[in-house]
C-alpha cells in the first residue's frame, strides 16, 4: 500500500482546553439562568437605588447636539440656545460616542432631535444624560472623573462659573 504524504499529517487537538471552554460557556450560561429565575439578584437599577436612597435631583439643564459640516460637535442649552461647548474634530469622544448611543436610539423610533436631552445632578453627585423621547439614559458618573467633568462643565452652577 502506497501512502501519500498528505495522508500523514494528521492535526490533533488537545481536548482539555475544549473542555475548559465549555465549562466556562456552560458556567456562564447557568449563572445568567439563575439571575433571571432569581437566585441572584439582578444589578441594582441606577434610578430604583435612587430612589430607595432617597436621592433628589440637584441640579438640571436641557441640552441639544449638533453635528457641524466641519465635523464639530455644538452642545447648546435646549431653553436659551447658549452654546456651552464645541468639540472639533478628535475632541470629545466621550460626548460624541453617549450621545450618538442616544441618537440611534431616536432615529429606531423615528423621533427627531426637537426634544433636548436632559442631563442632571443628584444629590449623590452623580450625573445622569437622559433622553426623554426613549426613556433610554446613561449614568455619565460611571465612565469615570474625566468623562464625568466634561458634562459636569455643561450645568448652570459651572456655566455661571466660568
Amino acid at each position: 500500500m502506497i501512502v501519500r504524504e498528505y495522508e500523514k499529517d494528521e492535526v490533533t487537538v488537545n481536548k482539555v482546553p475544549l473542555y475548559l471552554m465549555g465549562g466556562i460557556v456552560a458556567i456562564s450560561l447557568a449563572l445568567t439562568a439563575s439571575v433571571r429565575l432569581g437566585y441572584f439578584e439582578r444589578e441594582a437599577v441606577p434610578a430604583e437605588a435612587r430612589a430607595a436612597a432617597g436621592v433628589t435631583v440637584a441640579e438640571m439643564r436641557t441640552l441639544r447636539f449638533f453635528d457641524e459640516p466641519d465635523g464639530t460637535v455644538r452642545v447648546e442649552d435646549g431653553a436659551t440656545g447658549q452654546v456651552l461647548s464645541s468639540f472639533g474634530q478628535g475632541e470629545g469622544g466621550f460626548i460624541r460616542a453617549t450621545v450618538r448611543n442616544l441618537v440611534h436610539q431616536r432615529r429606531i423610533r423615528n423621533q427627531g432631535p426637537e426634544v433636548p436631552f436632559t442631563l442632571t445632578r443628584w444629590t449623590n453627585d452623580t450625573l445622569t444624560l437622559a433622553d426623554p423621547v426613549t426613556g433610554r439614559s446613561v449614568e455619565v458618573s460611571s465612565f469615570g472623573p474625566d468623562n464625568r467633568a466634561v458634562y459636569a462643565d455643561m450645568l448652570p452652577s459651572k456655566v455661571g462659573a466660568r
